[in-house]
């Protein structure tokens, strides 16, 4: 439609003028012509925001810009663009994997690194721990496990990847169902020098050199770390220390309020200096803090994309999960994602801890056009909609187009909820970072959300569960 626009009002502006322009000199003639163009511009402009929305008019100049740039016109980037995903729905590869499969396994690993610091603090009151940071990025980890975090093979030695610190919970669990730790290891987990071996709280290479590369933890030290591992394998092969056949890849994971850190973003610069596509970081936009959400009235998501995108990192957005798509594709006057941008934070930390009647009711009901596209939605299809960060096709397509960029480091920024699956125990509240007990019901409703096949009679026990090696 907007093409369609901008041929008629150059078509008006040309007769204006008359088809044949009279002859000049050049640097009239280019004046004159470029005076000409901008009106023409104007006059779609001024016909787009009559007729219809700042966000269409929005969209006519991304539009634009793209098409410049695809011209070979060297036209800067934006530093921050539409709250939207970055990669389209047209522009997603198939998933490769088993995802029935992958996701129950996913769950299990889930129940485990619940079980674990449950139990923990059961034993011991006040024990520490935490639960809620796995639970919002545990598919941004499995889908690098299943998929994109390489082992040594032919040449190659194997990925180097810094882990979200508070989410230890979760590496463990996934290592005991491997067969790698015991149950005796997950019951010691935070005791150190605990009879029969234990787990240390958080990443440490010294306590535990056969499991740990890095010691991370929320401090920024990961983050900065990690653009000096991938600046060094670099240095590496140009000093031809190494010989790799291929080059491991540098994965780091970041949480969003760890980006308040000094050293966390101290050399992004470097990392764009030294042009290193090696390096990939994955930030965890769970909106949530030690005691509140990290931008209440702002958004983290769209502040982190502007720093990255300024000092020149190659970002990609994973925000809304694929239940969004068909509401996003019926949206045809923008108001959908005008709604989505002039929403803070704060108030999608709210809409993760209410029943869909609030969703449709504050978030959709601002709007009488957006009740509308919602009708054929139940309250409960619109509390379960995903955001982009728990959504496996939406984070492999962000993790593959990552994997494949060349020429710049990638910062994936993937919005996900703080103790998802936790339901009224933590899900997304404000407590939920400091979250290390669940009652009985609470532990039913979990068990119910993950599908984990456990008796009314065990479950109080929390056990540890490791399906027989022929099932899952």
């Amino acid at each position: 439609m907007l093409r369609t626009v901008i041929a008629k009002e150059v078509s008006k502006s040309k007769a204006r003028r008359g088809a044949e322009p009279v002859p000049r000199s050049d640097a009239s003639s280019d004046r004159d012509d470029s005076r000409k163009w901008f009106q023409s511009l104007e006059y779609v402009l001024e016909y787009i925001l009559k007729n219809q929305s700042p966000e269409q008019a929005a969209f006519f100049l991304d539009e634009l810009t793209d098409r410049l740039r695809d011209s070979g016109i060297a036209v800067p980037p934006p530093t921050v663009t539409p709250y939207l995903n970055t990669i389209p729905v047209e522009k997603e590869p198939s998933y490769p994997g088993d995802w029935k499969i992958e996701t129950r396994i996913k769950s299990l690993i889930r129940w485990n690194a619940m079980a674990m610091v449950v139990n923990a603090n059961r034993k011991h009151n006040g024990l520490g721990g935490h639960i809620s940071t796995f639970a919002s990025l545990a598919t941004l980890y499995e889908v690098g496990f299943n998929h994109f975090f390489r082992g040594p093979a032919d040449g190659r030695p194997a990925d180097m990847i810094y882990f979200q610190g508070h989410a230890a919970p979760g590496n463990y669990a996934r290592a005991y169902l491997e067969g790698r730790l015991t149950e005796q290891h997950l019951q010691n987990f935070r005791q150190d020098l605990a009879k029969g071996g234990g787990l240390s709280s958080y990443p440490h290479p010294y306590l535990m050199p056969e499991f740990w590369q890095f010691p991370t933890v929320s401090m920024g030290l990961g983050p900065l770390l990690s653009i000096y591992q991938a600046r060094f394998n670099r240095y590496l092969q140009a000093r031809k220390f190494v010989t790799w056949k291929e080059e491991p890849r540098v994965w780091c994971f970041v949480g969003d309020g760890e980006s308040d850190e000094p050293e966390t973003l101290g050399q992004l610069a470097l990392a764009v200096r030294e042009e290193l596509d090696n390096l990939i970081w994955v930030v965890n936009c769970n909106l949530q803090r030690l005691d509140g959400p990290v931008r209440g009235n702002g958004k983290i998501i769209q502040e982190l994309e502007g720093v990255f995108r300024g000092a020149g990192w190659n970002v990609i957005k994973v925000i809304w999960g694929s239940d969004w798509d068909e509401l996003l594709a019926r949206d045809n006057t923008g108001l959908l994602l005008k709604r989505m941008e002039e929403t803070v934070d704060g108030e999608y930390q709210k809409y993760s801890v209410e029943p869909g009647s609030y969703i449709r009711r504050h978030f959709f009901g601002k709007y009488p056009q957006l009740l509308e596209l919602v009708n054929h939605l139940t309250d409960d299809q619109l509390h379960k909609m995903y955001r982009g960060g728990h959504d496996s096709r939406k984070v492999y397509a962000a993790y593959k187009a990552a994997a494949e960029h060349k020429g710049q480091p990638t910062v994936i920024l993937a919005k996900t909820i703080k103790g998802y699956g936790l339901g009224e125990a933590g899900e997304g509240r404000n407590i939920t970072h400091q979250q290390k007990k669940l009652n009985e019901k609470e532990l039913r409703e979990f068990r119910a959300r993950f599908n984990i096949q456990m008796s009314d009679e065990v479950i109080v026990e929390i056990p540890f569960y490791r399906p027989q090696e022929d099932r899952v």
